[in-house]
């Protein structure tokens, strides 16, 4: 029997995280041959994450040039996924969450009529400039796809309400999936200075803030805030890992460097990344792929932003918004230092991401394998009221057409 030529497609550190896994778990499949193209959206945050895990690009679109612009990261993927798609012949393309690499991909995709799985499919805010470009991506993409998976079941009911009934999946995260590669007891940091932080004797704040959104007044105040922060709290050190963008380190250097009790270092492999969140006492940031990973390390996030595509996490309690307000983030964050009852509720909210085999279940999943009882067929509403709390697939009434031509 051939194999089916499954192509990934990402081009951003997060993504990369979150589909590196994916990409071991297809190539372990007799059935797949398992394919990699990324585009380098992100050139060096990107190499990082795949040499963690060992990933080795099939294809390299390598696009990434200095104050890029949205529509030069589209345009250039969209002629560079031409080339990679005509000599790769894929049978289906993989593309994850939201960025302009997944809408890039996902249309290139149907122009060569490749089907599109959807990896963290379905999150929404409804607010098409929140997070931007974001929203619209994955939305654009959802018109595209033919398979969904989704996170929760709330990111497949946002789905349902949207009119897409087929192919549609409840997997869990494939960042949880990553966190179990990555994090370890005994780890030693290569970033010397986080060896040598007072774990346990201090409150150790990550803290990371990126997002185009933020751009401006809500960055000033961010930027503010952490600084008020760790000068009211000679009990906390924060550590910022300041992202390669030059819009952000403008606003570091201006507001937050210098700053007693503040790290501010270069990026973070995943693995570094992942072992610092392990160790820390609380996660401030404006992160999506955050908001998942600190959970399932027990680690309470606020959210640097005014609204989450992540209400789960919002209802488990885990994640707070504290939006981009200085005296809102600095209340909300001198609760959590200052009261073990707050903390603790959040600490020890149930992570609402899953059990780290959401890798298998995509792969299940394109492969037409059954998952018996984690993967149960749904058609209706959980008579019990446990749907909630299972990993299940749903396809309907069936998938849209032949998927392999």
């Amino acid at each position: 029997m051939e194999k089916l030529r499954i192509m990934s497609v990402f081009g951003t550190r997060p993504e990369a995280i979150k589909m590196c896994p994916l990409v071991r778990e297809l190539a372990s499949r007799p059935e797949i041959e398992s394919l990699c193209c990324v585009t380098a959206q992100h050139r060096q945050m990107l190499d990082s994450v795949l040499e963690v895990f060992d990933c080795k690009p099939d294809w390299d679109l390598n696009i990434m040039t200095p104050r890029q612009t949205l529509s030069s990261i589209t345009s250039k993927c969209l002629t560079g996924m031409d080339e990679a798609i005509d000599a790769l012949k894929p049978d289906m393309i993989l593309v994850h969450g939201d960025t302009s690499t997944t809408f890039a991909g996902a249309l290139s995709a149907f122009y060569h009529q490749v089907p599109v799985g959807h990896v963290e499919a379905g999150l929404r805010t409804y607010d098409k400039y929140s997070p931007f470009p974001e929203e619209m991506n994955r939305k654009l993409v959802s018109a595209i796809a033919d398979l969904y998976f989704c996170p929760t079941v709330n990111n497949r009911s946002n789905l349902l309400k949207e009119g897409i009934t087929q192919g549609l999946f409840v997997t869990g995260n494939t960042v949880i999936d990553a966190l179990k590669t990555t994090v370890r007891e005994d780890y030693q940091f290569s970033t010397e200075v986080l060896n040598h932080l007072p774990y346990g004797e201090k409150k150790i704040i990550l803290v990371t803030c990126h997002r185009r959104e933020n751009y401006g007044e809500p960055m000033r105040n961010i930027m503010q805030a952490l600084a008020q922060i760790a000068r009211e709290h000679e009990d906390v050190e924060l550590v910022y890992p300041v992202h390669l963008s030059p819009v952000v380190r403008e606003a570091v250097d201006t507001y937050l460097r210098g700053t007693p009790r503040v790290h501010l270092i270069d990026p973070l492999p995943a693995d570094e990344m992942h072992n610092l969140m392990a160790r820390c006492y609380l996660v401030m940031t404006d992160s999506g792929g955050l908001q998942e990973e600190a959970p399932a390390l027990g680690k309470p996030v606020l959210v640097l932003r005014r609204e989450t595509e992540r209400p789960e996490a919002v209802e488990a309690g885990t994640v707070r918004l504290a939006g981009v307000v200085q005296a809102d983030i600095v209340a909300m964050a001198r609760e959590l230092i200052e009261d073990p009852e707050a903390y603790r509720k959040m600490a020890h909210a149930v992570n609402p991401y899953g059990d780290g085999q959401a890798c298998r279940r995509i792969a299940d999943a394109i492969c037409g394998i059954s998952d018996g009882e984690t993967n149960r067929k749904t058609t209706g509403p959980d008579p019990d009221g446990e749907e909630d709390r299972l990993w299940m697939s749903e396809s309907g009434t069936g998938l849209p057409g032949p998927l392999w031509r």
